[in-house]
This record gives C-alpha cells, sequence and structure tokens, in this order.
C-alpha cells in the first residue's frame, strides 16, 4: 500500500509531498503520479516511486494505482477538459481498488454555483457514482491567487475586483496540503466532505491595505463593474475564456460563495490557518519592485 499523490509537481501537490515526508512517511510509502519524469527527478531522488501518467491519455493510467493504496486526486489544472480528465482517474483507481480516494474539488461542493465550480461538482458525481471510498476536500480560494500577482497591483497602486463588498475567506496553499495530508494519512475520513476554508474572511478593501502596509506604498480597492474587469483583464493579456471566469469568481464572491468558515481546514491541520497578511507580507518581499 502506497500513498499516492496525482499531480505530485505542482504547487499543491509538491506541498502535499513535503508534508507527507514531514509527518514522518517514509519516502519509500510514497508515490508521485507525474506527467514528466524529468520534472518529478527530485522527487525520485528523496526515494519516492514516480507513477508516469497523463490525465488526458486514460492508457497511461493503468499503472498508476493498486489495490490498497490511498489515493489523492489533486483536480486538474486544464478548465474544460476536467471532466474526461477525472473521469479517466477514477475508472482507473476503481479498476486497481485503491482503499481511499480523496479529491480536492471546490468550497460548497454541490451548492457551488459558479462556473469554476462546474466541472468539481461534476467530478464529485463521478466519484458517487463509482463507489469508491472517498473523502472530498472542498478547496476554498488560495490566498496566492491574488498575490501571485502583485507586480501590477503595486506598479497601478489599486486592486481592482468586481466583488463590491464580498468578502473571501482563503488560506494560504500549504495550509490545504497540511488538510490532504491528514485526510491520507489518518482514519475516519471515509465517506466525509470537508469545506475548507481560512478563518477569517477578508473584503477585497482589507485585502489592499494589507498589500498597503507590507509595501510601504498607497494602494487602493477599486471596485469594478464585470465589464470593466473583462476590459482590464482581456487589455493585459489574459486569454477571454479564463478573463470571464476571473470575472464570474468575482460575481460569486459577492454573493458570498468563498467567504464560508466552518473551521474545517484548522481543525483537520491542528493549528488556525495563515492569515492572509502573512502570505501578503511574505509575497510582497519577494517581488523586486516592491524594495
Amino acid at each position: 500500500m502506497s500513498i499516492v499523490v496525482t499531480g505530485a509537481t505542482g504547487a499543491l501537490g509538491r506541498l502535499v509531498i513535503d508534508e507527507l515526508l514531514a509527518k514522518g512517511v517514509p519516502a519509500g510509502e510514497i508515490a508521485a503520479v507525474v506527467r514528466d519524469e524529468e520534472k518529478a527527478a527530485p522527487l525520485a531522488a528523496l526515494g519516492i516511486e514516480l507513477r508516469i501518467a497523463d490525465y488526458s491519455v486514460p492508457g497511461t493510467l493503468a499503472g498508476a494505482f493498486r489495490s490498497g493504496d490511498r489515493v489523492l486526486m489533486i483536480s486538474g489544472s486544464e478548465v474544460g477538459r476536467r471532466v474526461p480528465q477525472h473521469a479517466a482517474v477514477i475508472d482507473a483507481a476503481k479498476e486497481a481498488g485503491v482503499a481511499q480516494f480523496a479529491y480536492t474539488g471546490i468550497l460548497g461542493g454541490p451548492e457551488a454555483d459558479f462556473e469554476l465550480a462546474a466541472e468539481h461538482r461534476a467530478t464529485e458525481e463521478l466519484i458517487l457514482a463509482s463507489g469508491l471510498p472517498h473523502t472530498f476536500l472542498r478547496n476554498g480560494w488560495y490566498t496566492e491567487n491574488h498575490t501571485g500577482n502583485l507586480a501590477p497591483v503595486l506598479a497601478h497602486g489599486a486592486v481592482l475586483s468586481n466583488a463590491g463588498e464580498g468578502r473571501v475567506a482563503s488560506a494560504a496553499r500549504a495550509d490545504y496540503a497540511a488538510a490532504a495530508a491528514a485526510v491520507v494519512t489518518g482514519e475516519g475520513h471515509l465517506g466525509k466532505a470537508y469545506e475548507l476554508s481560512g478563518d477569517v474572511a477578508w473584503s477585497f478593501a482589507e485585502y489592499a491595505a494589507a498589500v498597503a502596509a507590507a509595501s510601504g506604498r498607497e494602494i487602493a480597492y477599486n471596485p469594478v463593474t464585470p465589464e470593466a474587469h473583462l476590459a482590464v483583464l482581456t487589455g493585459a493579456g489574459v486569454p477571454a475564456p479564463f478573463a470571464e471566469i476571473l470575472v464570474d469568481v468575482d460575481l460569486a464572491v459577492g454573493r458570498g460563495r468563498l467567504a464560508g468558515t466552518s473551521g474545517d481546514l484548522a481543525r483537520l491541520i491542528g493549528r488556525a490557518t495563515t492569515p492572509m497578511e502573512r502570505t501578503v507580507a511574505e509575497a510582497v518581499a519577494a517581488v523586486p519592485s516592491a524594495g
């Protein structure tokens, strides 16, 4: 039996691997499902087994899982193609007879009514229909979704959003990784659905204030219409389909869809979630032009 992490070279997957090792799981009991063996070389150097497979090529998934494995399936990154990709993974896991199939979905699960959530809802339905012993990790927003785009905020002195006064209960990506590691190493999680989010829901005005405090610059929150936000994003080179998704997410924030604070994340990791302000400060410090 192995603990199997799919997408193990991605931002979340690598953090999960680090958490598993920090919890004392022997490297030889961890398997990483990856597309690119060369990119995964640092994992192999740690003694982690590599299983080469591609969500988009079902035939490659035949050897990805084995009977009794505990699997963490990290959702694919190719929006619009994820349902058939996820279906192939689910089929392979069922055929192998895995002992646990944990899936990183989205906060709200079947109640999440925005475009980005549609593929997650469909995947949860496929998992339920499969009969796999499952755990749903319904991840809320990563604070890094915002701090990863700090350069233009610092350059223009403004945070733009069409979320109005909506709030976001985000947490650091590492917090979600710690929760995933806890679920695939612990007991009592089968059949459970965890609504994972930060302990505190913040507004975009508060986010702008946090960037200002960390950078020493004046940073304003500029609420804009969905149409204006879309125009700014596409004008900055964001592909129109993805820009539309981002605008739709902000509308969902305005409806309170990413503001839930169930406490599930803090309970799973055994500590408070990382404050937004701390992640912002770390990100600002890493931007060369912020000094």
